[in-house]
């Protein structure tokens, strides 16, 4: 630092050179960074639609689990993908902090950014419940507590990161035990607290035929969870109660992927999308279709590993844009590096809003950001407990107290903002969210800038 101005890498740093100099760039060479970045967002939005959530719904009908349980831990597991990546290639890579601030930058976009886009992009109304969201809040601030407390004195030793772990496996053990858990905060909170016993008559009203097996039939709802989507018959079977595409049996093969839309806007882009539809058909096997069905864990794991990779394609593109086009770097990584980080949480949570599943929604939302803070964990504990045994890893703390009181800020918010729109998302509180998110935003970038607080930043070199 100089003068107290802090000196921070340019994110192209952490990436490969471009296709382009900079004076190609600036002569229309960026046109092409553009042309990808949007074909990027297109081949995400197919994976995630066409591979990623089928195998969600499938491994969620055979586990019996509810759409808030499935949203926080494999939807959220698997669009935190280039999280975990980008955390680990901070670790054993670039020996950086692009882990922390990848991760710590976008977790409000994350909670404010993604709820704006499931409330203005869907025209679904979608119920919510409170004890997924207020589960998964808890969690989040527990663990990202956890995380600003251990890297405040700029050292992470490996039983600080044992912590993570052991943050996460609680955190799971309590979606283990969630269906017991939420009957008893039922029993004992709802005479008090009217938002629970609201929710569940909202959802009883929202699906009044859910757990009939015909119209004649008797009532079979044995409700595993009173305020999800998903109801168990222990002698029959398990069901997801609103597939995520509208099928509640996979019981003929699914319409080919080579199938050509009829209206004609979806027909250019599926012309325009035919290249990367035709690697995703021959790379990843279509558990849609009944000769794959039993191989969804293995379209869930590579379509894992697509979005990972479109992921960090999006994100190289993105910042040499930026550069180009002179925006600053403090603004990049609050604003375009936060949201393409964020493609796949975006795309999956907007998706499953507009099919209805809003409690699926929003435990991905906040189930990714507590996914991300192992994230964190698991690359560091390895470093320093079997790699590194000899001293701890060096971080650089400057400007998280900030941080820390934007990230429970955002948490509270969210909550509340929920909670005053009678637990629904919709336009309204998508517009809420959007101009929290805006606020908090310009807040951070004059932070960065240094016109707010005394927290100035530069390019090293610049």
């Amino acid at each position: 630092s100089e003068n107290g101005t802090r000196c921070v890498l340019s994110s192209s740093s952490e990436f490969p050179e471009g296709f382009f100099t900079p004076q190609e760039r600036k002569d229309g060479g960026i046109v092409i960074y553009f042309i990808i970045i949007l074909y990027m967002f297109l081949a995400v939005s197919i994976v995630c639609d066409d591979y990623f959530l089928p195998s969600l719904e499938i491994i969620s009908e055979c586990l019996g689990l509810s759409q808030d349980v499935a949203g926080a831990t494999f939807m959220a597991a698997g669009s935190s993908a280039p999280e975990l990546v980008t955390a680990f290639l901070g670790a054993f890579v670039t020996k950086g902090d692009i882990g922390v601030s990848t991760i710590l930058g976008s977790a409000i976009y994350n909670l404010l950014g993604i709820s704006a886009a499931c409330g203005l992009f869907s025209s679904v109304v979608s119920r919510l419940s409170c004890w997924p969201l207020f589960r998964d809040c808890l969690a989040y601030t527990i663990s990202a507590a956890a995380v600003l407390a251990m890297i405040s004195d700029n050292r992470i030793y490996w039983y600080e990161s044992a912590s993570l772990l052991l943050i996460y496996g609680c955190y799971i053990l309590v979606l283990c035990f969630d269906i017991k858990i939420n009957q008893y905060l039922m029993k004992k909170f709802s005479p008090c607290c009217t938002c629970f016993t609201k929710a569940m008559e909202e959802n009883a009203e929202q699906q009044p035929l859910v757990g009939w097996r015909d119209e004649s039939g008797p009532l079979i709802r044995q409700q595993s969870r009173t305020d999800s989507g998903i109801f168990q018959d222990e002698l029959d079977y398990s069901q997801l109660s609103t597939s995520l595409h509208g099928l509640d049996e996979i019981s003929e093969d699914h319409p080919n992927v080579f199938t050509m839309p009829e209206a004609d806007m979806k027909r250019i882009l599926w012309v325009l999308s035919l290249p990367i539809i035709t690697i995703f058909y021959l790379t990843i096997p279509d558990c849609r279709r009944q000769f794959w069905r039993n191989w969804f864990m293995v379209t869930f794991l590579i379509s894992a590993a697509w979005i990972s990779a479109i992921t960090y394609v999006l994100v190289w593109m993105v910042t040499i844009a930026g550069e180009t086009l002179g925006i600053p770097e403090s603004v990049m990584g609050l604003t375009l590096l936060a949201a393409g980080t964020s493609v796949p949480d975006t795309v999956a949570s907007v998706l499953v809003a507009r099919k209805g599943n809003g409690d699926m929604a929003m435990s991905n939302i906040v189930g990714s950001n507590v996914f991300d803070m192992l994230c964190l964990g698991i690359p560091w504990f390895i470093k320093t407990a079997f790699i590194n045994t000899s001293g701890p890893i060096e971080v650089n703390s400057s400007g998280l107290t900030y941080t820390a009181i934007s990230l429970i800020c955002s948490v509270g918010f969210i909550f509340l903002a929920v909670h005053l729109n009678g637990w629904k998302i919709d336009k309204k509180l998508g517009t809420i969210c959007l101009v929290l998110y805006l606020v908090f935003t310009v807040l951070s970038i004059l932070y960065e800038l240094g016109i707010i607080g005394n927290n100035p930043t530069r390019v090293c070199g610049n």
